[in-house]
């Protein structure tokens, strides 16, 4: 069971429920498992011509408590669709729709269905939320080496799950971001992203990618965007408030996916870590209301914090990130004292013993996700 499907199960009483989030990710296993825990309910897939039709002509029952319409956003008048439904019968079922790019597009721009839904993002696995019968540690091998995604996790073997990621990697760029967007030359983007994988962690600068590959910075930005919206990476940027010797620095770009990342250990550590942070944060938005922000900081001396979870517009906890090196961040100890976040902590990939010193936690990344709160 999936770490949101009883918050899903309750909101469903309520309103409808809008699934966003990768493809892949199990939302359409996510879904089932929902629909086989009511007592009555109806599948559509957008994707199966006769559910299509049935979808198109309202075919289902009335004593069909639950309703899930998979892929629903694939039909282009999808919104006017669901409000009419919803508006005219909704009180007598529930429903449930999930989507990925274009969903998730959706609720970001204009919304007509304002005050009919909630919506919850779906993430991969993660420290957090391990399926049972693997363990804390077995996760944590999975996660640094096929990644979060159901399919190569539960697998675990790293051939098939480099044939899985080049899959995905193709269907994305030749049938997502075609259909969503007008990039003519999928090979160009497809380099760009091969670059970004070798850049987790460090700043990136668009205007060098760009020159590497022969496209415009603007073009690089707009790229960068989409393979945001896309569920492929997720882009985080420098905190500024309250830090008088902070400078606007280029973005750090993290993937979705941990396996999708090239490069050595500590930067696939610290890709597992921002995925996990971010899964968290989502879940804090999607479940209380709550804004938040992952940041990093960086101030004119060099001083670095690779993440500072902002909520409400005030730092909750600053986080530096270590592959082997248990020795407290001097970074780390300088804004601790002088933001006063409530909790700061360094988390160090092969750490032999937790420790705490001058306020500051140094744990181990089982024991962190395992605390459960943000």
């Amino acid at each position: 069971m999936r770490s949101i499907q009883v918050n899903i199960i309750n909101d469903l009483r309520k309103k409808m429920v809008f699934v966003g989030g990768p493809r892949q990710v199990g939302k359409t296993t996510l879904a089932k498992a929902i629909l086989h825990q009511n007592p009555s309910g109806r599948y559509f897939n957008w994707d199966f011509d006769d559910h299509r039709q049935d979808i198109l002509h309202k075919r289902w029952s009335r004593s069909d408590q639950l309703l899930v319409f998979d892929e629903l956003h694939k039909y282009p008048k999808w919104k006017q669709w669901i409000k009419g439904v919803y508006d005219v019968i909704g009180e007598n079922h529930s429903f449930l729709v999930t989507g990925s790019a274009r969903l998730d597009l959706y609720r970001r721009g204009g919304d007509s269905l304002l005050g009919r839904y909630h919506y919850w993002r779906l993430h991969p696995f993660s420290l957090d939320e391990v399926p049972k019968g693997i363990s804390k540690q077995d996760a944590f091998k999975r996660l640094m080496t096929v990644g979060g995604f159901p399919e190569p996790f539960l697998d675990g073997g790293e051939i098939d799950a480099r044939r899985w990621r080049r899959e995905r990697f193709d269907r994305i760029l030749r049938e997502d971001i075609r259909d969503l967007e007008s990039i003519r030359n999928t090979a160009q983007m497809g380099l760009f992203l091969d670059l970004l994988r070798h850049r987790v962690g460090g700043l990136v600068a668009l205007s060098n990618l760009a020159n590497d590959i022969q496209i415009s910075p603007k073009t690089a930005k707009s790229w960068l965007e989409i393979l945001d919206h896309m569920y492929l990476t997720f882009t985080i940027r420098p905190y500024t408030k309250s830090l008088p010797r902070s400078v606007q620095k280029a973005p750090k770009i993290y993937f979705f996916d941990n396996a999708d990342v090239i490069g050595d250990e500590g930067a696939r550590f610290e890709n597992l870590v921002a995925t996990g942070l971010l899964k968290r944060i989502h879940f804090l938005e999607d479940s209380e209301g709550y804004r938040c922000d992952l940041c990093y900081i960086r101030d004119k001396e060099g001083r670095e914090v690779d993440f500072a979870i902002v909520k409400e517009g005030v730092v909750e906890e600053l986080i530096e990130v270590k592959c082997g090196d248990d020795t407290l961040s001097k970074s780390l100890q300088y804004y601790a004292e002088r933001l006063k976040p409530k909790r700061a902590t360094q988390i160090v990939a092969n750490l032999r013993r937790s420790y705490d010193k001058n306020g500051i936690k140094v744990v181990d990344p089982i024991t962190y996700f395992s605390k459960g709160d943000i």
